[in-house]
C-alpha cells in the first residue's frame, strides 16, 4: 500500500496576498479557490511538478497562527536555475548555501546539500534543495 502526502497546510493572514505570492511570484497551479462562507476560504496550489498541494485559507486551521509553519522543502533539478527565476518574479531568497559534503557521490557538488532559503509575506519558511539525480 502506498502512503502519499498530497496535502499541507500552509497558515495566512491574507488570503488574497497569500495566493497571489504563491501562484504568481512561485508559479504555483491555482487547483480550486473556493469560498464555503464568509468565514471559510480554501485555496489548493500546487508547485509545478508536485504530487502534493498545499492548502491556504480562511477558517482553515485556527490552532496555527500565520507565519508559524517551518521546514517546507521543496526539491529541484538545478538550483541556480531556481534562484535566478525567484529573483526574476520578486522573491526576496538567500544566496545559494552547500551545507555540508553530500553523502553519496553525485556529478554536480550541489546535489543533496544545496539549499536556499525564502519566506512567505507571512514568515512561513521554506528550503529549496538540490536533487539532480537520484539513485
Amino acid at each position: 500500500m502506498n502512503w502519499t502526502l498530497e496535502v499541507v497546510i500552509v497558515p495566512v493572514s491574507d488570503v488574497d496576498r497569500a495566493k497571489a505570492f504563491y501562484a504568481d511570484q512561485l508559479g504555483f497551479t491555482v487547483d480550486h479557490d473556493t469560498v464555503i462562507s464568509d468565514d471559510a476560504r480554501i485555496v489548493q496550489l500546487t508547485p509545478p511538478g508536485s504530487g502534493c498541494s498545499v492548502v491556504i485559507g480562511k477558517g482553515v486551521v485556527p490552532d496555527m497562527p500565520p507565519g508559524s509553519l517551518r521546514g517546507l522543502q521543496l526539491v529541484v533539478s538545478d538550483l541556480h536555475k531556481a534562484r535566478a527565476q525567484l529573483v526574476e518574479r520578486g522573491v526576496e531568497v538567500s544566496e545559494i548555501q552547500k551545507l555540508g559534503e553530500s553523502p553519496t557521490p553525485t556529478p554536480d557538488p550541489l546535489d543533496n546539500v544545496g539549499f536556499l532559503f525564502f519566506a512567505d509575506p507571512d514568515g512561513n519558511a521554506w528550503a529549496v534543495q538540490q536533487i539532480s539525480t537520484r539513485p
